[in-house]
């Protein structure tokens, strides 16, 4: 059932993306910041956080966003699966939600940013799959050798 976030699942979201071994420390000391602006205020700036709970576990959640100062664009600022059950569905129905949603809000574009190493192919090829385009690639933009893919679906 996908459902809003509530404060009492930070600690859930941090270690269900902490686990997942995709995501650098300072990466997951950014989404406890990010989860915090968002139940502090965020979510009355139209942002929207939601979890995919499973007998009263949550197995992944998706943070996405308008970007502010464009028309109708939005942002997927996260998007995590557990690690036991990827590949299963269940980020596909994150995305599949976040989409509907967007769309009902009149969105018209959706954005997502991922990392070019070799850990995140799975991730790129998953954006491919549910009908994303690469639209850009930074160079060395999060570090030397990693840059920064940016996808891109008109909803």
């Amino acid at each position: 059932m996908i459902r809003p976030v509530a404060p009492a699942d930070t600690p859930a979201l941090l270690i269900l993306t902490d686990a997942t071994g995709v995501f650098k420390k300072h990466e997951i000391q950014a989404l406890q910041e990010v989860l915090d602006e968002y139940h502090e205020a965020n979510h009355g700036f139209g942002h929207v956080a939601v979890v995919d709970e499973r007998d009263g576990r949550i197995v992944g959640y998706a943070y996405y966003a308008p970007a502010s100062m464009t028309d109708r664009t939005w942002y997927l600022y996260w998007i995590a699966v557990t690690k036991e059950i990827q590949a299963k569905g269940v980020g596909s129905g994150l995305l599949g939600h976040a989409e509907d949603e967007i769309r009902a809000k009149n969105g018209r574009v959706l954005f997502i940013e991922t990392s070019s190493l070799p850990h995140y192919d799975p991730t790129r090829r998953f954006y491919l799959k549910q009908g994303y385009e690469v639209m850009g690639v930074l160079r060395d933009y999060y570090a030397d050798g990693d840059d920064m893919v940016v996808f891109r679906k008109r909803i």
